[in-house]
């Protein structure tokens, strides 16, 4: 069971719904109701989704599926062109929204964040009630919808935002958590991608409570060092605070894949999505680093990576998604699968102190499809 203290959290994730594509929708009334994709070429002749709309999804569409495949399973889905600074702009807005309330606010990426509400601005004192008053706000201000999971700890309240979308609330108490994590599938553990499903699976192990009966010995033997993570979160553990302010030593994202891409434009269209949640994380943070690094994972989980430094420091989503590219271009590129893609920029310059960047993460925030 979750200890003190982390029981005596009140955590809030939020998760704009289908974010990229729900703007388009809205600023677009031609495009409300449609099946609509953010990203890929109408043609199929390369790049990957970026985000598609429900109604898309309901024909088997998803993110960073390529275009042809999205045109194979809907002939009449529109494509659209992505339009981040009007994305990053919104998402500011609903940061403004957040800040009404706490702030405590760790953002993900521009769609997507934690509050950890335990002592809120306006004295509401219940975490539910909060986290409706955030999703009624976010669809009178804004005309979007949101789903909010509700409870004691990141993990559980990562999950519960997911269980009822879109525009969901569910709320994961306590004295529920064990029981809730028992009947989970593996698959809906975060961190645990397709292959690593797959591979639980054939052992035996299809939900929480499978994974509950191996000993911590027996998950680290299996899994690595993930396993320690998979033998506290089964049990309801997880005591990472919500961190507004962490200090950075590094910043960096990644992006496992739905399946192994092989082409290199559909490499490349990872990489401008990646760079971008980079770039954004740096420019909430005043950070700029010297050093950009690509990691790589393939379908055998071989991981390499390949690094460059500058002379300058840098935080434009220009400058790291051209030299990810190149450095994707110096590894052998014929007959691979990648897996992942990660993108991490270091190496910083001396950064703005803390009170000021607090100061300033109201106006740079990012949340991110």
């Amino acid at each position: 069971m979750a200890n003190e203290a982390t029981r005596q959290r009140k955590i809030i994730h939020i998760d704009m719904d289908a974010f990229y594509a729900s703007v388009e929708q809205r600023d677009n009334s031609e495009y409300w109701g449609r099946p609509l994709v953010v990203g890929g070429s109408p043609q199929g002749r390369g790049g990957v989704v970026a985000a598609a709309s429900y109604e898309a999804r309901k024909f088997g569409i998803r993110s960073a599926m390529p275009s042809h495949r999205a045109l194979q399973l809907c002939p009449h889905v529109l494509f659209v062109r992505p339009r981040f600074a009007v994305y990053k702009e919104v998402s500011g807005r609903i940061r403004e929204i957040f800040r009404r309330y706490t702030d405590l606010i760790e953002p993900l990426s521009l769609d997507e964040a934690y509050l950890d509400v335990t002592e809120d601005k306006q004295q509401i004192g219940s975490a539910i009630a909060i986290a409706r008053q955030i999703k009624e706000a976010i669809r009178a201000e804004l005309q979007l919808t949101a789903s909010a999971g509700v409870s004691v700890n990141k993990f559980v309240a990562k999950i519960a935002s997911d269980l009822n979308k879109p525009d969901g609330l569910a709320f994961i108490g306590p004295d529920k958590i064990e029981a809730f994590m028992e009947q989970l599938p593996v698959e809906k553990f975060f961190g645990v991608g397709r292959v690593t499903a797959d591979r639980m699976k054939s052992m035996g192990l299809h939900t929480g409570a499978d994974l509950k009966q191996l000993t911590e010995e027996e998950l680290v033997e299996h899994f690595g060092k993930t396993g320690h993570f998979y033998y506290k979160i089964v049990r309801g553990i997880d005591d990472r605070a919500v961190q507004p302010d962490r200090e950075h030593k590094s910043v960096g994202a990644e992006d496992t894949f739905a399946y192994d891409l092989t082409k290199a434009e559909e490499l490349d269209a990872e990489l401008d999505k990646i760079a971008t949640t980079v770039a954004d994380r740096l420019q909430r943070n005043m950070l700029k680093g010297k050093t950009i690094t690509l990691k790589i994972k393939y379908s055998d989980f071989k991981l390499i990576t390949r690094g460059r430094s500058y002379a300058l420091p840098t935080n434009t989503v220009q400058d790291i998604a051209e030299t990810a590219k190149q450095l994707l271009r110096t590894t052998d590129l014929q007959d691979v699968r990648i897996r992942l893609l990660g993108i991490t920029v270091s190496n910083f310059k001396e950064p703005m102190p803390a009170q000021n960047r607090r100061k300033n993460n109201g106006q740079l925030s990012l949340f991110d499809e």
